[in-house]
């Protein structure tokens, strides 16, 4: 397949790329920035608010898959601008390139749009995405982890320390990147089942307490991290002070805040992917020990 890519620059979009160019597909990339170049991948510079760059990712693609979107912003409009507006950018790009098959990164967090900004943004851009009128796959990821991620990072490195200040008591569901990657070349493919909205994981029935994920991270690194349950205001007041140190570069918004305080981040097993389609192939307590020697090897843990 030849594929159009958003968000290939980013964390989960490295992983669909690398997945891609192993698979023999050939993809045209969207990025802000001059990259290197690379066999089988042509990149697009531009941004998903260029109506001519779009034109040119689009020409002759097979499939879109939008993984491009704002995860932390601190505004309404941050997130409007690179969620809603985004995606309904590259839809009418889609439609005008003659591109029928969409693929879509969402969130658990669209579940819960009253929660956060960020989950109503996602909400928002799957109602687009479910009325565009193309051939649709709608994925919600749960947390992604694996080398690269620079989010998940912090919480290695609180296990490290030997204190992990979690969230309240409560469930999560994971996936590695790798994972997610194959689940959206198997959705961009031509046999792939369309209008459907899959909620992934790592197979984990009932996904992960919050301290036997902090015991896995632990394990990772090889500690046995002293585990904290954080009370949801102590999450916002921690948010605020993020905020007053880093400023724009805060990791911890107030909207991460409310994101993280819910009890229940586990994927529905009624929106799992269909199993002749896609299977988690990387368990979790592996996958966390590869990452963290990922880290290692670059300094990062």
């Amino acid at each position: 397949m030849k594929l159009a890519v958003t968000g290939a620059t980013g964390f989960v979009g490295s992983h669909l790329v690398d997945a891609a160019l192993v698979a023999g597909h050939r993809i045209a990339a969207l990025t802000r920035r001059e990259q290197p170049p690379r066999d089988g991948l042509a990149w697009i510079a531009g941004d998903l608010h260029d109506t001519a760059a779009l034109e040119r990712l689009v020409d002759g693609a097979d499939a879109v898959v939008h993984v491009a979107g704002v995860i932390t912003g601190h505004t309404t409009e941050a997130f409007e601008k690179g969620n809603v507006e985004g995606t309904l950018t590259m839809l009418a790009a889609a439609t005008a390139g003659g591109v029928r098959r969409f693929v879509h990164v969402s969130s658990l967090a669209a579940r819960e749009p009253k929660l956060s900004l960020y989950g109503a943004s996602k909400c928002r851009s799957e109602e687009l995405v479910m009325r565009s009128g193309l051939d649709w796959a709608i994925v919600r990821p749960p947390a992604v982890y694996g080398p690269g991620d620079k989010e998940t990072l912090e919480l290695f490195r609180m296990a490290k320390l030997g204190v992990m200040l979690m969230p309240p008591k409560g469930r999560v569901s994971v996936i590695h990147a790798d994972d997610l990657a194959r689940l959206l070349l198997a959705l961009a493919g031509p046999e792939a089942t369309s209008g459907v909205l899959i909620e992934p994981d790592d197979g984990k029935a009932g996904g992960w307490t919050h301290r036997e994920f902090a015991r896995a991270l632990g394990n990772a690194v090889g500690t046995r991290p002293a585990i904290v349950s954080s009370p949801g205001i102590l999450l916002r007041i921690a948010a605020r002070a993020d905020q007053l140190l880093r400023r724009d570069k805060a990791k911890l918004t107030p909207d991460r805040a409310a994101y993280f305080s819910h009890r229940n981040w586990v994927v529905e097993p009624k929106r799992g992917a269909p199993p002749a389609l896609w299977k988690p192939q990387v368990q979790t307590q592996q996958g966390l020990d590869a990452t963290a020697a990922w880290y290692r090897d670059r300094g990062w843990l």
